[in-house]
């Protein structure tokens, strides 16, 4: 269905030699890609440098674990556009054995647990020509939506904002894929479940704050923080450590009995001054 949809519009675009191709736009950190005006790709990305287990790495990290939270930033902001990752792409700057083998695994299973297939999921490159003795990696994850199930843009005036899970980021936090105070894509599975979330942006390196206004923005309001927040709104969320959700007031108990992550309420969006 998926493939006949694409090569029916391939088809057409050839038949009318089209040069303009498929409509392309930014959304957040999101690329999408429009195969019809209801059937979109989206594309998400992300790099690690100088974090991994090699001599001249300022961080500390084995192989595995860089891998599983290397593909979580991406994998999280897929999951929370409402789109469904289809396939992996790693790109690392480090040899094949033993460093390259560690990462792969980590990327494979962080993928695996936000339920893409073990069989047709990952693709990628290392470097096996030169040595390497600082770890550099680079993640691509390439999802698939329908514009109806499509997330970023949905909050609502006089939605509260929400952040599931605590800020955390190297050097200051050794961050852990397995911690239980931060937010993974099992999270974000299971918030897109709930029908009375709006939006969900994942938090990365330039904070809260940045992705509160992201929020608001997308939708064409404002972001309005309520006072003794029990979060540093400053903080790197490092790779995705934290996320961002948006739904009415009313909401937030059940919020709170669904998710089992720290729970901060942050603001308000309001309607934006002329």
């Amino acid at each position: 269905m998926i493939g006949d949809i694409i090569l029916e519009k391939y088809l057409q675009l050839k038949k009318e030699n089209s040069s303009g191709g498929f409509k392309v736009r930014q959304v957040r950190d999101l690329l999408i890609t429009e195969f019809t005006d209801e059937f979109w790709m989206i594309t998400a990305c992300d790099s690690d440098g100088g974090i991994g287990p090699k001599e001249l790495d300022t961080v500390y990290s084995s192989g595995y674990e860089l891998g599983r939270l290397g593909a979580r930033v991406p994998i999280m902001e897929i999951l929370a556009s409402g789109a469904v990752p289809i396939l992996t792409v790693d790109l690392l700057s480090v040899e094949m054995e033993p460093t390259g083998k560690e990462i792969i695994l980590g990327v494979k299973e962080e993928s695996i647990d936000a339920g893409m297939s073990s069989k047709i999921i990952l693709t990628g490159s290392t470097e096996d020509n030169v040595k390497t003795v600082q770890t550099g990696m680079g993640v691509v994850i390439i999802g698939l939506v329908q514009k109806k199930d499509f997330r970023p843009g949905n909050s609502m005036k006089g939605d509260i904002v929400v952040c599931i899970g605590v800020p955390k980021s190297a050097p200051e936090f050794k961050v852990t894929y397995s911690d239980p105070e931060i937010a993974d894509p099992k999270t974000i599975l299971a918030l897109g479940q709930l029908s009375f979330i709006h939006d969900i942006l994942p938090v990365g390196s330039k904070g809260i704050k940045h992705e509160f206004s992201e929020l608001a923005g997308s939708a064409c309001l404002t972001s309005h923080y309520y006072n003794d927040i029990k979060v540093d709104v400053t903080k790197s969320g490092g790779p995705s450590t934290c996320c961002l959700i948006s739904l009415l007031p009313e909401m937030l108990d059940e919020l709170k009995t669904s998710i089992n992550k720290p729970v901060f309420v942050i603001g308000e969006l309001t309607e934006q001054k002329i």
